[in-house]
């Protein structure tokens, strides 16, 4: 694949922005039609599918800021000269072709493409035919941004395929590619994970717990829990499960206390069999299996535990790998909660809607990656880059 210099890919960029300021209208129109097929009977859908003035102002914020970070290609990470005079450095390098699965949220097709494009790398944008008219408008923004500055369309691609179609493209690409990113639920990942026969990095399931410790603040921890739970129910890092010790003081009035002040914020709130004896008017768990359910909703679980070990081995069995928070003013049992929580960002004292590129200094973000290998956490231009090892000889031979 054909290195690009660092100043025509902003340039692609530049125009990108200036080309969405052109066509706003164009792009909210489409949107428009999107949303009024869609059956609003899934709410975080709904709430990603949606393309306004904020968001298309969020959409040119992406690419300027992908703009002014450092391009991630060609940078140094080694270098060393052997006894013998070989001289090995090792270097970033493009991935090559990147594909990108997405339900709904027409803004990654923007962040998806600008990451991608930024680190020299193809991109195969295939999203939920909930967002096709909004899809269209925004590739063949891309496409105009690219034909201005002289570049073969094929950079940044939209996928056009059904379920059966996909399938088939997963175990018989037509091209060469190097790395699948699925970002959406259980089902979607699991669909890409059985028929992909390349890398695939998985952008997990939230479902996140907070685990409310016997020091803790309280006022600090309801505040946590309101921010993390209602602030954006469709985001993949709201909170879905609180574990309160009932070693807490006044444990019992101060979990009433929480489920009242949920209740009153619109949450509803499922109890686990402990906690049912303080929350008697609530209804418990239907089954084990909503330990493991990413809610997507204002709902949440008031579990309790009894100390922090509990709480671990509760987290590490049940959680996506996503986010983790515990509530203490007992630094010590913060850090061991911090060392031994299996989760791609672990919080003390905040709440888990941190998890996000922008919040945490990355920039854009492809997604929110849970798998260990070959990164995890928000996947940013950095990370969207692998390896080369660049080795100088003088006729050198191994003896």
């Amino acid at each position: 694949m054909k290195l690009l210099s660092t100043e025509i890919k902003n340039k692609v960029l530049d125009s990108m922005m200036h080309i969405i300021q052109l066509r706003e209208s164009e792009i909210l129109e489409a949107n428009k039609k999107d949303l009024e097929a869609f059956n609003r009977d899934d709410q975080a859908l709904y709430d990603r599918l949606v393309v306004n003035d904020s968001k298309i102002k969020g959409m040119i914020q992406a690419i300027k800021e992908v703009k002014e970070q450092d391009d991630p290609v060609s940078q140094e990470i080694s270098n060393i000269t052997l006894d013998s005079g070989l001289n090995i450095v090792n270097k970033t390098a493009p991935f090559g072709t990147i594909m990108i699965i997405y339900e709904s949220r027409p803004d990654v097709t923007i962040e998806a493409a600008v990451l991608a494009f930024k680190a020299n790398n193809k991109i195969l944008l295939k999203g939920g035919k909930e967002a096709y008219n909004s899809n269209v408008v925004l590739v063949d923004c891309w496409k105009q941004a690219l034909r201005e500055n002289s570049l073969d369309e094929s950079w940044i691609t939209m996928l056009q395929m059904n379920r059966d179609e996909t399938q088939e493209f997963l175990r018989n690409p037509d091209q060469p590619l190097d790395l699948i990113v699925p970002r959406g639920g259980e089902r979607l990942i699991d669909f890409v994970k059985q028929h992909a026969k390349c890398a695939v990095l998985i952008s997990g399931r939230g479902n996140n717990f907070l685990y409310v410790h016997p020091e803790a603040d309280w006022k600090k921890t309801i505040d946590v829990i309101i921010n993390a739970k209602t602030d954006k129910i469709s985001g993949c890092n709201a909170l879905d499960k609180v574990l309160v010790d009932t070693n807490l003081p006044e444990y019992e009035s101060r979990l009433r206390e929480l489920n009242e002040i949920l209740n009153a914020k619109g949450v509803e709130v499922l109890a686990d069999t402990i906690s049912k004896d303080v929350l008697k008017d609530n209804e418990v768990l239907p089954t084990e299996d909503t330990w493991y359910e990413e809610f997507l909703a204002m709902k949440i679980v008031l579990g309790a535990v009894n100390g922090i070990d509990e709480a671990m081995t509760k987290i590490n069995t049940y959680s996506g790998g996503h986010s983790s928070t515990i509530m203490t003013q007992d630094v010590e049992a913060a850090t061991r909660f911090m060392e031994n929580i299996d989760t791609a960002a672990v919080y003390h004292n905040a709440s888990t809607r941190f998890t996000d590129g922008g919040q945490m200094g990355v920039g854009a973000e492809l997604a929110i990656s849970t798998d260990k290998l070959h990164h995890r956490g928000p996947l940013g231009l950095k990370q969207l880059v692998t390896n080369k090892y660049y080795v100088y000889g003088d006729g050198h031979i191994r003896i």
